[in-house]
């Protein structure tokens, strides 16, 4: 079991250890991170005793910490990813996302096992069969919809909890279904080293030669923001909120988890009375000094891609940089600054401020503040001085339109303390035959208990010794703990020094934290069903991405009769699908046959044939496969990358699943 049904969990990113315990701070209940090797961002790992003090600093609070290790793996890698699971296990972490079925195999210890987003689930059989192979949380593909992410909740037991992204950069292909990195590279985006050819701008080009696209970046994807549809996801099913971002700053986790935050408390809020309450998955509650706004942070602009069905504005087209929020106009350009006209007059521009505009050509120009003044405060008319000379920004000019795109007010206050996670408790205070004694009972029932001797001295002002009791016995601000109510159990007011208080209450706050601490429980390793389940196929192509002989064997004890080898292989030489995606590029540019349906004069016209993507030396064929509604990026694997490989392979031997002899290095 990983969560109970009615439990909602927001789960953040965390580059490193500082980062996770601001994200918990925040109000995550749970936190994913890489661990010191084998996580699908390969320069996103942490050292064990690092992620051993995130480990404790979450578990105060009863938020989980998920290790990633979600490469495939080569079979000489799998000793190695072993005993790191291992390690993960003892530091206390709670879970393994993993995408390789190979480590199903091993001797794992019992830790919970969660499938990554690279094992690319889009349907309903293979949610069920991953769930049936003993994971328990299965994070869904993002390209799915309300009504096949409930299609999936239908299918799977209530103890197999459903994870979905919910804000982020979104990865044009399917993840786990993109090799353009490895083909182009020799680098591989399984493995954790994507080289972001999906950002790239690329000439599209159709069958009879003509360009109908120049320049674009049209396979990049705005990002991801499910805001709105919050409510409709808890509907459909799903329990674990998933925050991109391991790459990403301090800021970001901060700013994005407590904007989640506010939203799941506010449903559960909602819901107290319905028929089926929800509860947060961890204990306390957060307060922020801010108030969260994902339009501050680093975003391509938002969509919410494929919830509500197909749209025809997913794409980031123009850029694949922030253009951040429209601002102002400019009113003129001098020879070292520019002025502009702020629409908000009581906006504040800062030193360090990033400004960009659209040139001429629709590429982002991005403006570095060197200095800001206010020229006319009541028309918020701004003169600024740019870092770079006036003459280097192309097509600057009177009555443009300029965004910002970092705010340093903005980032400064997220450089400082910025929320306030707190777990209630009540008091009592009582007395007994040689002293006194505190019982501190928290939100979740654990108790923690102290006493202390102390001679009976009673109070010579009455009233003032009861305030001086409760204002001494309240001081919980330097732990993780709230007072709701202090109850006084005494015959009559006694003065006890503050000293002797405060002990009592440190001893009281240790034993409750002690409590909590031995009484939490591991999540339990879920048990695979036995006989194995069949696997929804019984032929794997390179898809699968099969890289190791033990998950060979995994596939084979569920019944595949085929089993091809993983792209990085090395064996698929000829052109085949590097990418495959849910997005249209026909579609996007209004070049879909089925939008052509019924279109007087248009329609029988316009036919799904390839197109060409061109990136100076780099072409790339786009086939479109249109009953299921799906795109395929189409390419080969350059001849270099071969030649390395093999010139690799007799330097440092490695092992890994194949099915064809080794190809040699050429002369």
């Amino acid at each position: 079991m990983s969560l109970l049904p009615h439990q909602l969990e927001l789960l953040s990113p965390a580059r490193n250890a500082e980062i996770g315990i601001e994200a918990v701070n925040h109000g995550a209940d749970a936190v994913y991170i890489g661990g010191p090797g084998f996580g699908a961002r390969a320069t996103a790992g942490n050292e064990t005793r690092d992620l051993e003090r995130l480990v404790q600093h979450a578990h105060r609070f009863g938020s989980r910490i998920f290790i990633t290790l979600n490469t495939i793996l080569r079979d000489d890698e799998l000793e190695g990813a072993r005993k790191m699971a291992w390690d993960m296990y003892h530091i206390g972490a709670d879970a393994l996302i993993i995408q390789d079925m190979g480590l199903l195999e091993l001797d794992l210890p019992p830790i919970q096992l969660h499938a990554s987003t690279q094992n690319d689930i889009r349907t309903p059989e293979k949610a069920k069969f991953l769930q049936d192979a003993g994971l328990s949380q299965i994070v869904l593909a993002r390209e799915l919809d309300l009504k096949q992410i409930k299609a999936v909740h239908n299918v799977l037991d209530p103890h197999t909890t459903i994870e979905y992204f919910i804000h982020g950069a979104l990865c044009v292909a399917y993840s786990g279904q993109c090799y353009i990195t490895h083909a182009h590279t020799g680098r591989s985006a399984n493995r954790g080293d994507c080289n972001q050819a999906c950002r790239l701008p690329y000439e599209v080009m159709d069958d009879k030669g003509r360009i109908i696209a120049h320049e674009k970046h049209v396979l990049s994807m705005k990002d991801n923001n499910q805001t709105d549809n919050m409510r409709a996801l808890v509907d459909a099913g799903v329990r674990s909120f998933k925050i991109e971002g391991r790459y990403k700053d301090m800021g970001y986790v901060k700013n994005i988890t407590a904007h989640y935050r506010k939203i799941l408390d506010e449903i559960i809020e909602e819901r107290e009375f319905s028929d089926m309450p929800l509860a947060r998955s961890s204990s306390g509650t957060t307060t922020f000094t801010f108030t969260p706004d994902p339009d501050q942070n680093f975003n391509r602009e938002f969509t919410d891609y494929f919830v509500n069905g197909r749209k025809d504005d997913i794409g980031a087209f123009d850029t694949p940089k922030t253009p951040g929020r429209a601002v102002g106009w400019v009113t003129q350009v001098g020879d070292k600054w520019f002025e502009f006209e702020s629409h908000d007059k009581a906006a504040v521009f800062n030193n360090g401020d990033g400004l960009c505009y659209y040139d001429l050509q629709k590429e982002l120009v991005g403006v570095h503040i060197n200095r800001a003044e206010s020229v006319h405060a009541k028309k918020g008319i701004w003169r600024v001085f740019p870092k770079d000379p006036i003459a280097g920004f192309k097509d600057l000019r009177k009555g443009l339109e300029v965004n910002r795109n970092r705010d340093m007010n903005w980032v400064r206050m997220l450089d400082k303390k910025s929320s306030d996670r707190r777990i209630g408790l009540w008091a009592e205070f009582r007395e007994t035959a040689d002293g006194f004694a505190l019982t501190l009972t928290d939100e979740d029932g654990w108790v923690g208990q102290a006493t202390i001797a102390q001679k009976h001295q009673a109070a010579t002002d009455a009233s003032k010794a009861e305030a001086t009791l409760r204002e001494q016995l309240g001081r919980f601000g330097a732990s993780i703990f709230a007072v709701h109510d202090i109850s006084l159990s005494i015959t009559q007011p006694w003065f006890v020094p503050a000293s002797a208080l405060n002990q009592l209450r440190r001893d009281a706050l240790q034993a409750l934290e002690a409590a909590r601490a031995s009484g939490l429980v591991r999540l339990p390793r879920a048990k695979p069903v036995e006989p194995p389940v069949p696997f929804p196929e019984d032929t794997l192509s390179y898809l699968a991405n099969v890289y190791n002989q033990k998950a060979h064997d995994f596939y084979v004890k569920h019944g595949v009769k085929v089993i091809d080898a993983a792209y990085e292989s090395k064996e698929e030489l000829g052109e085949v699908s590097l990418m495959i995606t849910k997005h249209c590029v026909r579609y996007s540019m209004s070049l879909c046959p089925k939008q052509a349906k019924g279109v007087i004069g248009v329609k029988g016209t316009i036919k799904a044939e390839p197109l060409q993507l061109i990136n100076g030396k780099e072409k790339l064929t786009l086939r479109f496969d249109c009953k299921p509604c799906e795109m395929h990026v189409v390419g080969k694997m350059k001849p270099s990358v071969l030649n390395q490989h093999a010139k690799e392979m007799q330097e440092f031997p490695m092992q890994f699943y194949r099915t064809r002899p080794a190809p040699q290095a050429k002369a």
